[in-house]
């Protein structure tokens, strides 16, 4: 077996004077280039790492070492040893027993997993700045993940195997799954042949009472004989369909509200298309919450309504509320917040995907307006964890050949929604990059938004594994909202999964401190953990400001808003346009 014993050092340091001088060569060549030529962070990193001859020569003598132990091992069939010296977390990618057992398999799982370390190390301990340092960090973590051995049929030992034991036909039903997955332009997560919109999700029985250009409002069939006599309206996110929050009878969020009392009434926003392309902010708060509010107020007959926005919708249901309070019109009496990221300073992972220059391209469009495709939003989101998102599913589908098993939420997560060019690049310029809202310098309409204004009780939701809505970053609404009556819950689980914890099944817990301390890890510290789902506990909050009970009206809408067509509406069963057609809009 090779040894380089008491050479290596000369070894390593001619390896990396080699590689230096390749690297230099590089460097030299793209600084031939003008002065408009954006900087590459990447050859900026070499050269720093590179500068840095002792950090670089360990790291290399580190991982060569590693790499030649493996291999001893390999081929001594050693395989104790090498798991005794580089045991792992558990990988649900290399579940398969053959990934330990077999010395091959063992030895590409831990040649890359050290690969993929060595790759990772090599970023993190370059001298760049920290936001230029995470998106390195980020798309390398995209790459190490993409070349994973467990995503190649050839190196992946179940796939292998299935391939015997079906005497090929996993292989020919996978290439059929990929198939029908190009026509769609996405990777299945579910089978899409069991569910239907209307049918077996957001099936919770109501009437569409209004339609503008923008949404379909709904009002649910009362369930209970009297009602609190405060109606309550849901804004969801405008980037995905309403009926996350209606999906089947036994997990809908909807008919809990309806049973427990509640006149619910629900915004279900139009995929953008060319009628609505130009659409910007301003418009989703007039045509949208507004619109839904003047309409609600003039069916019931209060004056002050209960409000409840999820994800984007509560940031949308929030600027409104604002708007609303500089012209003079106490329309809401409390409002909450579903995963709902105000402060925008730590927006987790997506930041990866935030690029000023990107933002610049698509100024011009945005004049003129524009349709963002859904399924790029979608395809975005699931890149923040790739391996569970994307990985998983070209494994199970296309390698393995399997249908992915029926599961409600990820049908809902693939049907997506387009949004219009100047709503999207106001939400990632105004709010995810320069944080306006917070800073007090987010105009709508002639309104600069201020969250002191907002003074009625809020709710407050976030998710302890949220990705997408960092919980630490939604606590931060406590810190601007300085005149409202706040309570703060956290859920367990995700952004989706953690709001979608239903009652009927009660699982997980949540944890609840009315001291509202300005570190979040302090307040979670004091926390009391409350078993089962926070949908109870919000109940018992609404309840407290929703009135008394009155009896439930037979009808829905009123003489000025008849029915249109009965629920779950139009809107929500049109399919978003393609990339191409999103693109040519």
């Amino acid at each position: 077996m090779f040894n380089p014993g008491k050479n290596f050092d000369e070894f390593f340091t001619n390896l990396a004077t080699a590689n230096q001088t390749w690297f230099q060569n590089l460097l030299n060549m793209s600084a031939q280039k003008t002065t408009e030529t954006p900087p590459n962070p990447f050859l900026d990193m070499y050269q720093k790492f590179f500068d840095n001859t002792r950090s670089y020569l360990e790291s290399q003598n580190k991982f060569y070492q590693e790499q030649l132990c493996l291999w001893g091992n390999f081929c001594d069939q050693n395989q104790a040893a090498v798991e005794k010296e580089h045991k792992k977390p558990a990988d649900r990618r290399f579940a398969d027993p053959d990934w330990e057992n077999n010395p091959f398999f063992s030895y590409l799982k831990q040649s890359y997993l050290s690969i993929s370390q060595k790759l990772f190390d090599f970023v993190s301990n370059s001298e760049m700045d920290e936001e230029t340092k995470f998106r390195m960090q980020f798309f390398m973590r995209q790459y190490i993940d993409a070349i994973s051995p467990s995503n190649f049929a050839l190196t992946n030992p179940e796939v292998i195997k299935t391939m015997i034991d079906t005497h090929g036909k996993s292989l020919a039903d996978g290439m059929r799954n990929m198939m029908d997955d190009i026509k769609n332009g996405y990777i299945s997560m579910t089978d899409e042949s069991y569910f239907e919109v209307g049918v077996n999700l957001a099936t919770t029985p109501g009437k569409v009472i209004f339609r503008n250009s923008l949404i379909e409002l709904i009002q649910y069939t009362p369930t209970t004989e009297k009602v609190y006599e405060t109606p309550l309206l849901i804004v969801p996110p405008c980037i995905n369909k309403y009926y996350i929050l209606d999906l089947q009878e036994s997990n809908s969020m909807v008919k809990y509200m309806v049973d427990q009392g509640y006149t619910v009434f629900l915004v279900s926003w139009k995929s953008a298309d060319a009628s609505i392309k130009t659409y910007r902010w301003e418009e989703y708060i007039e045509h949208g919450i507004i619109a839904a509010l003047d309409t609600i107020r003039k069916i019931s007959g209060k004056e002050k309504i209960n409000t409840l926005g999820y994800c984007v919708g509560g940031i949308i249901l929030t600027t409104a509320a604002i708007v609303l309070k500089n012209r003079g019109l106490d329309w809401i009496n409390s409002m909450g917040h579903m995963t709902t990221m105000l402060d925008h300073t730590e927006p987790g992972d997506i930041k990866a995907f935030l690029d000023r220059d990107l933002m610049k391209l698509r100024e011009a469009k945005k004049q003129v307006g524009g349709v963002m495709s859904g399924r790029i939003i979608s395809q975005t989101f699931s890149a923040l964890r790739a391996n569970e998102l994307i990985w998983n599913y070209w494994v199970n589908n296309y390698l393995l050949g399997k249908t992915p098993q029926k599961f409600d939420l990820l049908y809902w997560n693939n049907d997506t929604v387009d949004l219009s060019l100047p709503m999207h690049s106001c939400l990632m310029e105004r709010l995810y990059i320069d944080n306006a809202l917070v800073k007090d310098e987010f105009e709508v309409g002639g309104t600069i938004m201020d969250l002191d204004v907002i003074d009625y009780p809020v709710y407050l939701f976030a998710a302890q594994k949220d990705h997408i809505v960092p919980w630490t970053s939604a606590y931060k609404t406590v810190w601007y909202m300085k005149n409202a009556k706040i309570r703060f819950v956290l859920g367990a689980s995700g952004h989706t999964a953690g709001v979608v914890n239903p009652v009927t099944t009660d699982k997980r817990n949540y944890w609840v401190n009315d001291n509202l301390d300005k570190d979040p890890a302090a307040w979670f510290h004091n926390a009391s953990e409350m078993p089962g789902s926070w949908w109870k506990d919000m109940n018992q909050w609404y309840a407290a400001l929703s009135g008394k009970q009155v009896k439930a009206s037979k009808t829905l809408g009123s003489k000025e808003f008849p029915a249109v067509t009965d629920a779950p509406g139009e809107f929500v069963t049109a399919k978003a346009l393609s990339i191409i057609e999103a693109e040519t809009a």
